[in-house]
């Protein structure tokens, strides 16, 4: 596949909602920390033109290809990097490029990463237990399947698939080793785990896998709050996540940065000293109108906070 047919199969999930909670103007600078293959990031760049620029961030370097040749047209208002987000503050420093308008985070797969065969991370396809986002990565999904111990692979599928059944499914994991390929790992989950209505048994282990192989929690936590101090007054902050666990945990962030005191509650006097930083402009998180769930499945799942620097 080439990358001028890639780069139309990534639908943009919530793109105009994003758009106008980032209020992209003419002439403003935004960061998008998953650029994946730009369908957000040309919206932003159309919005903001006449002189805007847009700062494309993504630890996929094939992902950074895609975006470089569907934001080609945008000339220099387009900086595209190959990176990691949790770099953030060290790529804006480099870069000089702050106070910033807005920044949007679009979390989880992007269409590309899923069709991409050879990659591993769906079991839609036989391929090598890889699921690295950036392939320098020392780390892969078959290093973990194969090497760690079955307490530590437990907790991992518990924590990151949120699945009941973890320790089975780890059991039955050690018990099968070596495992090479997506399929081989699906089919000794299902065995292992039975059948299940919604979902495919295995999908919350490669979830899990995933998350643990390129470790997304941490990174994103980490950017989060490096995101606060490149937002210029009045500048926005949007996120866009897929589970639970990426949800609740910038839920509890844009809550706790939105408060002056975060003592624990029964703390007689502060003593913290926090102050907030952000302003939460939405309370609940903003979910895709039943269309654009029909028109667009990958849709369903998506949550968006917003939050904007004060």
């Amino acid at each position: 596949m080439t990358l001028q047919s890639e780069k139309f199969m990534h639908i943009p999930v919530l793109l105009e909602q994003a758009i106008d909670d980032l209020k992209v103007r003419a002439g403003g600078r935004y960061i998008d920390c998953t650029v994946g293959e730009g369908g957000h990031a040309a919206a932003i760049l159309e919005r903001s033109s006449p002189g805007g620029q847009l700062l494309g961030i993504d630890a996929d370097p094939q992902a950074i290809e895609v975006a470089r040749v569907r934001l080609g047209s945008y000339g220099g208002m387009a900086i595209l990097i190959n990176n990691n987000f949790k770099n953030l503050w060290d790529i804006c420093s480099r870069l000089e490029f702050y106070p910033v308008d807005g920044i949007l985070f679009d979390l989880g797969l992007s269409s590309l990463q899923l069709s991409a065969t050879g990659r591993g991370f769906s079991f839609q396809f036989d391929a090598p237990l890889d699921m690295r986002f950036n392939p320098s990565q020392e780390i892969t999904a078959a290093t973990i399947v194969n090497t760690f111990p079955e307490q530590k692979l437990a907790r991992i599928i518990e924590s990151y698939g949120e699945d009941r059944k973890s320790r089975q499914i780890a059991r039955s994991i050690v018990a099968s080793r070596p495992l090479y390929t997506t399929l081989e790992l699906a089919v000794v989950v299902e065995k292992s785990a039975g059948p299940r209505r919604r979902i495919h048994p295995a999908t919350r282990t490669f979830q899990a896998l995933r998350i643990a192989v390129n470790q997304e929690l941490e990174n994103l936590k980490a950017a989060l709050e490096e995101s606060v101090n490149l937002l210029g007054l009045g500048g926005r902050l949007v996120v866009i996540s897929y589970h639970s666990l990426e949800d609740r945990l910038v839920k509890d962030y844009l809550r706790r940065e939105s408060r002056d005191c975060i003592c624990p509650p029964r703390t007689p006097v502060c003593v913290c000293g926090h102050r907030a930083t952000l302003k939460l402009v939405a309370k609940r998180a903003i979910v895709p109108s039943p269309g654009e769930i029909q028109s667009n499945p990958r849709s369903r799942s998506a949550k968006m906070r917003v939050a904007e620097r004060i």
